[in-house]
């Protein structure tokens, strides 16, 4: 059974998705949901065209007296290719967004707490100055990701251990999850990786229950829509009422 820490940390998407309509936030919600809108509709035509594609090439393969696993390696085959996709959609979706991202955060904060006691409060994107700093933080978890992901790759080639690589990749997409989204409103208050990774660590099975959360949003077709927008509010709210400590 999941720790009360990893469940409340779940709820806190649903808190976000709640924020999303908020009076006062909702102009902000826009951008987010448009942007998450179009990756994730297109990734899920993908994914399910490739999956398609992959389990009919599975079954005419899989010797006469090995088709009872199809209904092993056909869910195994549908959750592999969902994570792997929407967590590389998840990444792209919050670079190209990063700036609104930024101004939904802040306004989320705001909204919770009456205040902003970080940097000055932004105006709409459009100065470079409010531009780069959160795309540069995008870009720097990139790297993060790579560094960690190309390596983990390697499970799903490696028999045997290879039936175990989906949940492992779901951990880590937990994972990195929680770590892309705490980095939005923690980066308001000039925050970054080191200092965001120890707050995150500090309590882990908080930040994994969040991660996890919003990871199955983004592998929901259609709900996925609200995901980018509905995990900026929820990070918000834990950084207020959790993180920020």
């Amino acid at each position: 059974m999941p720790s009360p820490s990893f469940l409340r940390g779940a709820g806190y998407l649903l808190t976000g998705l709640t924020l999303l309509a908020a009076p006062g936030l909702r102009r902000f919600v826009f951008a987010p949901l448009l942007i998450g809108t179009v990756l994730f509709a297109a990734g899920s035509w993908i994914a399910l065209t490739q999956v398609l594609s992959w389990s009919a090439w599975l079954n005419s393969h899989l010797p006469g007296w090995l088709q009872w696993m199809e209904w092993i390696l056909v869910p195994l085959l549908f959750g592999s290719v969902g994570i792997l996709l929407f967590t590389t959609l998840g990444t792209i979706a919050n670079l190209i967004g990063a700036p609104f991202n930024a101004l939904l955060a802040q306004q989320v904060e705001i909204h919770l707490t009456g205040r902003f006691a970080g940097s000055e409060v932004q105006q709409p994107p459009g100065l470079l100055e409010n531009i780069f700093p959160p795309i540069r933080s995008e870009i720097q978890k990139i790297f993060y990701y790579l560094a960690r992901a190309l390596p983990l790759l390697i499970l799903f080639v490696v028999p045997v251990v290879q039936i175990a690589a989906p949940f492992v990749w779901m951990i880590f997409s937990s994972w990195m999850n929680a770590f892309q989204y705490a980095d939005i409103p923690m980066s308001n208050h000039n925050l970054y990786d080191k200092e965001i990774l120890a707050r995150l660590r500090q309590k882990r099975l908080l930040s994994l229950g969040f991660g996890a959360a919003t990871l199955v949003m983004s592998l929901i077709p259609f709900v996925n829509f609200l995901a980018m927008p509905a995990a900026v509010a929820g990070a918000t709210a834990l950084w207020v009422k959790e993180w920020q400590g």
